[in-house]
């Protein structure tokens, strides 16, 4: 231990973790053997439930990327990424190795540098931006996905595309600005702590300069799917019940067919493709409709949830049942349309989060649903179901798609690589 005179006083020159500050203050973070105990059947899928969402640690490193079959947490800061001009594959590395490095501190609780804020180089920037001090490590995840325009002729790797990351059609009734949908790379940080999560993105943005700049991002707050069978069914910001029917992490067979790619899929053999789409929800026109409006448009009671055929939120729905000669649920109710039984049974896992970011020029709300959903193949699954939506769907009244993105999210990394060695080593 080396002791380094400031100031006129003393200070030890160790590392401290946040996780480390916290049993200093004697408020007991958990060890790393209950903290790792995340994957009972699915990798980084449940974390054990009586530990408090405050302590519980995903690791970063393993066969699949955390923040997929994770237990879905509670905020949400997402960010797209542009590469500078003039970069070689080598610089592309660096960075995907400078971001791994910094991505398995952050989700253990650990600031991104070796030393602590107060303890570095007096003379120069702390090699963590410290607002993070002193919080427990909350459940952060942090997913990395690549975007299409990724393979082109900068980097060699236009013969290395996957055939599955195909640019999204233009759907009926897109608005999207093209300042909020894209990018060559992607990162979800998904936390308990709204706080805990925009530091990881603030630091890994700060890790990329001169390397990458942040094309756009999100902030999303109270999710709205769950991903475990521990987790209740949320809300969205229309009132309803979101994600009943979500994939879960305990269906192991269903999530190894409709979310991670194969052995077949080369080096995205255990990744997954990410669709994120922001939809505006029109809360002014949907506010003012009667609550047998909104119910026939969703296809489900508010209160319950529970599918407009009868029974409870998890009975499933019964289309062919009728009353006064009329399908219970409308035939053209997001139920209904969304359902696997009118998609080739085609399912996603959805991970989605609410938003609010103020109000336009004409004082109406600028909130809705930050959509996004993982899937093992996005031409048989998101595309063909949001076609479908788009083209008849009763909640196209009450909401507008204005961003929108697709990424490869590679499988997760061995200690000691990096996220995305499998297309670049």
């Amino acid at each position: 231990m080396v002791r380094e005179r400031r100031g006129g006083g003393t200070r030890d020159r160790q590392g401290v973790s946040r996780r480390g500050l916290l049993r200093g203050f004697g408020l007991g973070a958990l060890g790393a053997g209950a903290g790792a105990a995340t994957a009972l059947g699915a990798e980084h899928a449940v974390a054990a439930s009586a530990v408090p969402p405050a302590d519980r640690i995903h690791p970063f490193h393993g066969a699949h990327q955390a923040g997929i079959v994770t237990e879905a947490q509670d905020r949400l800061y997402f960010a797209a990424f542009d590469l500078a001009e003039g970069l070689a594959k080598a610089d592309l590395v660096q960075l995907l190795r400078d971001w791994s490095a910094a991505a398995a501190r952050l989700t253990a609780g650990r600031g991104v540098g070796d030393e602590p804020v107060s303890q570095g180089d007096y003379a120069a920037p702390p090699e963590d931006t410290g607002e993070a001090l002193g919080l427990s490590p909350a459940g952060l995840t942090l997913t990395f996905g690549f975007g299409p325009s990724l393979f082109d002729d900068r980097f060699g790797l236009a013969d290395r595309r996957p055939d599955a990351l195909v640019d999204l059609p233009a759907f009926p009734g897109d608005a999207l600005i093209a300042a909020a949908s894209d990018g060559d790379l992607c990162v979800q940080a998904c936390s308990d702590d709204p706080q805990v999560a925009v530091h990881a993105i603030r630091n890994l943005s700060r890790i990329a300069f001169g390397r990458a700049t942040m094309r756009w991002s999100q902030l999303g707050f109270g999710r709205t799917s769950s991903t475990t069978r521990a987790q209740v069914t949320p809300r969205n910001l229309f009132g309803f019940k979101d994600g009943t029917a979500n994939l879960k992490a305990e269906d192991t067979a269903l999530v190894q067919r409709e979310v991670w790619v194969g052995d077949d899929g080369g080096w995205m053999a255990g990744g997954s493709y990410l669709v994120a789409r922001k939809v505006r929800m029109r809360m002014e026109t949907w506010d003012r409709q009667s609550l047998q409006d909104q119910e026939q448009t969703i296809g489900r009671t508010k209160p319950e949830g529970a599918p407009l055929s009868g029974g409870t939120e998890f009975t499933a729905p019964d289309f062919a049942a009728k009353g006064d000669g009329a399908p219970l649920i409308p035939a053209a109710s997001h139920v209904r349309m969304a359902h696997p039984s009118e998609n080739g049974g085609a399912q996603l896992l959805r991970r989605g989060y609410n938003y609010a970011d103020g109000n336009d020029d004409l004082g109406r709300m600028d909130a809705g649903l930050f959509f996004i959903a993982f899937q093992r193949d996005p031409r048989r699954q998101f595309i063909p179901i949001q076609q479908r939506l788009a083209s008849a769907d009763l909640l196209n009244e009450y909401v507008v798609h204005v961003g929108s993105g697709v990424w490869a999210v590679p499988p997760g990394a061995a200690k000691g690589s990096y996220v995305g060695a499998t297309l670049l080593s």
